[in-house]
């Protein structure tokens, strides 16, 4: 006796769920005290979202915010969401390192109407494998073509460049240059002109990012061992014609034609040394423990 088989159950519709749509970046422009960073920086010009105020919103801005990382090897930790980098660089006049000095400016320009991403990239100076990505810049985009802005590399751009291959700029004495990668790997390079040639300052995408992303890479940057700024003393000024630099304790001012002056610096004189070099004013515990951190690397 024979049997029949049994019917096939009948196929089901995979239970397939969409990922959840990504919102645009939000930063933190209806929260900025306007007035106040514009006062810091002295700006007093356009305010329109123009090329050319962005110029002289990002010249202003390098000229008034140094580039420090003082926090961090001080044990005061670092962070980035804008109540924190707004009090910090503009209410108590300090500098700050690529996510302070950037994520701040991006919420002005978020403030001011400009469209822009955030991007990351890889600070390349001197080294010869890939770096982490833990350099934050912006790409600002116009009609006529987008601009690199990035206020938070000390070393490195004075105002925006053309986000362009080949691109050349001079900015005082500084010149810079934009390369994509010529093997087409979607890679961008900043570099600047030096006495031995083109020297490339960082790497990076255009994937735009989010404001998660700048607070991973600055846990990174601010707490891990390898990071050279988690325990090491480091602070730029750039000017037009140089570029005034505090290497835990050493002074050294470069030139754009590859000169420099290098001086140690007596520990106890650091406080003043920030205030008349960087613009910066610590309060008297933060004086202290600058001291007290610089006297310790010498002993080492």
């Amino acid at each position: 006796m024979s049997t029949t088989p049994a019917p096939a159950a009948p196929a089901t519709t995979p239970d397939v769920r969409l990922p959840e749509r990504v919102d645009a970046p939000s930063w933190g422009g209806a929260d900025l005290d306007l007035d106040a960073y514009l006062a810091r920086i002295g700006h007093t010009g356009p305010l329109d979202p123009t090329p050319a105020t962005l110029r002289a919103l990002h010249r202003a801005h390098m000229a008034a915010i140094p580039f420090e990382n003082l926090d961090a090897p001080l044990g005061r930790g670092v962070e980035v969401g804008l109540d924190r980098v707004q009090d910090k660089l503009v209410v108590r006049r300090r500098g700050g390192y690529c996510f302070e000095q950037n994520l701040l400016f991006a919420a002005v320009l978020e403030r001011l109407g400009f469209t822009f991403d955030g991007l990351l990239g890889r600070v390349q100076v001197g080294a010869s494998r890939p770096r982490p990505a833990t350099h934050m810049v912006l790409r600002v985009r116009f009609d006529g073509g987008d601009l690199l802005a990035d206020v938070g590399f000390g070393g490195g751009l004075l105002e925006p460049i053309a986000l362009a291959d080949g691109a050349e700029e001079r900015q005082g004495d500084w010149e810079f240059r934009v390369e994509a990668d010529p093997g087409g790997g979607g890679e961008w390079w900043l570099r600047s002109r030096r006495a031995g040639g083109w020297l490339g300052l960082y790497v990076f995408t255009l994937e735009p990012r989010h404001e998660i992303d700048y607070v991973v890479a600055n846990h990174y940057v601010a707490t891990h061992p390898r990071s050279p700024f988690s325990d090491h003393v480091f602070l730029q000024r750039l000017r037009p014609d140089g570029l005034t630099v505090l290497d835990e304790g050493e002074l050294v001012d470069s030139r754009p034609d590859g000169t420099e002056e290098r001086r140690p610096l007596d520990p106890e004189a650091a406080p003043a040394a920030l205030r008349d070099l960087f613009g910066i004013d610590l309060d008297p515990a933060g004086a202290a423990a600058l001291t007290a951190r610089l006297r310790r690397g010498r002993e080492a």
